[in-house]
């Protein structure tokens, strides 16, 4: 298994990434939506690939 180096990114980066505010990801990650984050420590960190793709299957919905 190869391990994914890449920086991570924060719940800034994701807003910026999608353009909707940070408060819409924290709505949308209770509502159980929207690209899927993982708590590290106090931290809520994206895999930048997941976002991608998580955004190039909304333009399929």
């Amino acid at each position: 298994m190869v391990a994914n180096t890449q920086r991570r990114w924060t719940v800034d980066d994701v807003a910026v990434y999608l353009g909707v505010p940070v408060k819409t990801l924290y709505k949308w990650r209770c509502q159980k939506y929207g690209p899927a984050g993982v708590r590290v420590g106090k931290y809520l960190r994206y895999d930048p690939d997941e976002v991608v793709a998580w955004f190039n299957a909304q333009k399929s919905a």
